[in-house]
C-alpha cells in the first residue's frame, strides 16, 4: 500500500463529497489521501439519455481504468451506478453506510406528486422513475433531464420543468435538503437498487489496501445492497433497465421489494419476499426470478430493441 491512497473520483460536485467522505473515513482510519479527478464519457455527453448512450457505466469506465493503469488506488462510486461485473483484477472493497434511499419531489410551485396538474412536465432521465411515476399519475409530461445536480437544478429554477425527481441523499450530501419539497413515497416509488450507498472499488491482489478498507465498510447496508444488486443482477439489469428495489432488514430478516414496468407506466410488475440476512443474495435471486416468471423479460428484451 502507498503511503498516500490515490482515490478516483469524477469532477462532479457529488463525485467529489463521495470521495471525500471516503477521504475522511480513511483519516480516521490513519491513511493519507488525495483525490484524482478523471472525466469520464458519461459526464461529457449531457444531450442524449444515458440509456442511448450505454448507461451508468460510462461513469465508471475511466475510473476503473485509471486503477489498472497505475493511476489511482481506489475508486469511490456511487453504488447505483456500479454495474455488477467487475473487470478483472478489481472488485468491491468496502460499501459504506447508507444514507436516505428515497427520490425527492423538487418543485418552486408543486408540494408534491398529487398537486401536479394534468400536463405538468417532470424532468428525469431515468427509466424507473418514468415508469413509476406514470403508473401511477398517466396525466403527467415526462421530460429528459440530464447534468449534474446543481445543472438540474439550475433547469428547474429556469422554468424549463414543473418538477424534477432526484435522489434524496444527493440532495443531503450536497447540503441541498431545503431543496426537497416532499420526499416520495416507497408506495408509489422504490429506489434505484442500491441507491444511496458509497461503494470503494480497488485491486484485488492488494491485501493492505483491503485490510483498511474493512474499516469503511457497513455490514447491514452490505446486506441490503447485496440483496438489491443480486435481484438486478439475475434480471441482467442496466440503465435501459426500469427495476426498482429496496431491501429493509429488521433484527436478523431482509424484506426486498421490487419492481419492474414498460417506461409507459402501463405495465408494472410487483414482487416481494423475505428470508434471513444471510440468504441476502439468494433472496435477490428469488425475487427476481418471481418477476421474470411474470413477464420482465419481454420488457427487458423490448427496450433492448429500442436502443
Amino acid at each position: 500500500m502507498p503511503d498516500i491512497l490515490r482515490i478516483a473520483t469524477r469532477k462532479s460536485p457529488l463525485a467529489i463529497w463521495q470521495a471525500e467522505e471516503v477521504q475522511r473515513h480513511l483519516k480516521t482510519a490513519g491513511a493519507d489521501s488525495e483525490l484524482v479527478r478523471m472525466s469520464t464519457r458519461g459526464d461529457e455527453i449531457l444531450d442524449q439519455p444515458l440509456a442511448k448512450i450505454g448507461g451508468k457505466g460510462l461513469f465508471i469506465k475511466e475510473l476503473e481504468r485509471g486503477m489498472l493503469a497505475g493511476e489511482a488506488d481506489i475508486a469511490a462510486h456511487s453504488m447505483k451506478d456500479l454495474p455488477s461485473v467487475f473487470p478483472d483484477g478489481l472488485h468491491l472493497g468496502a460499501i459504506m453506510s447508507r444514507e436516505n434511499p428515497t427520490d425527492a419531489f423538487v418543485s418552486n410551485k408543486y408540494d408534491n406528486l398529487g398537486a401536479l396538474p394534468d400536463g405538468a412536465v417532470v424532468g428525469t432521465c431515468s427509466l424507473r422513475r418514468r415508469c413509476q411515476l406514470l403508473a401511477k399519475y398517466p396525466h403527467l409530461k415526462i421530460a429528459d433531464l440530464r447534468g449534474n445536480v446543481n445543472t438540474r437544478l439550475a433547469k428547474l429554477d429556469a422554468g424549463e420543468f414543473d418538477a424534477i425527481i432526484l435522489a434524496s441523499a444527493g440532495l443531503i450530501r450536497l447540503q441541498l435538503k431545503d431543496r426537497i419539497r416532499s420526499e416520495i413515497d416507497m408506495d408509489i416509488m422504490l429506489p434505484a437498487c442500491a441507491q444511496g450507498a458509497v461503494g470503494v472499488e480497488c485491486k484485488t491482489d492488494d491485501i493492505e489496501t483491503n485490510k483498511l478498507l474493512e474499516t469503511l465498510h457497513d455490514a447491514e447496508t452490505a446486506a441490503r445492497i447485496h440483496c438489491e444488486r443480486s435481484l438486478n443482477a439475475t434480471l441482467g439489469g442496466s440503465c435501459q433497465t426500469p427495476i426498482a428495489a429496496y431491501a429493509e432488514l429488521k433484527d436478523d430478516t431482509l424484506h426486498l421489494r421490487a419492481r419492474v414496468g414498460t417506461p409507459d407506466g402501463k405495465l408494472l410488475l410487483i414482487a416481494e419476499d423475505q428470508d434471513s440476512r444471510s440468504n441476502a443474495v439468494a433472496l435477490g435471486e428469488r425475487v427476481g426470478q418471481q418477476l421474470l416468471a411474470d413477464g420482465a423479460q419481454k420488457i427487458i428484451d423490448d427496450l433492448a430493441l429500442d436502443t
